[in-house]
């Protein structure tokens, strides 16, 4: 007579192991879904919008000399601030 450890583990053993693998699957599956969405869920920076740092920037090159008023202008209108 052999040990009932091995393949024949019967009812309850067989439940045991299709748990296990059931909760290593979708233990799997969660962690693909929650790192997809942690990249997913981030906007894309948009350098164009009235960001405060750029006309800060603007500025300060003007205030520096490093561009005329017109080219501060003409900076201003493309960037849309």
């Amino acid at each position: 007579m052999m040990g009932g450890w091995g393949w024949n583990m019967g009812l309850l053993g067989g439940l045991a192991m299709l748990l296990f693998w059931a909760l290593f699957i979708g233990l799997l599956v969660w962690l693909v879904i929650i790192l997809t969405r942690t990249t997913q869920s981030q906007p894309p920076r948009n350098p164009t919008t009235a960001d405060p740092s750029v006309i800060e920037i603007l500025r300060h090159r003007l205030a520096a000399g490093e561009i005329t008023p017109q080219e501060y202008d003409e900076l201003r209108h493309k960037l849309g601030v």
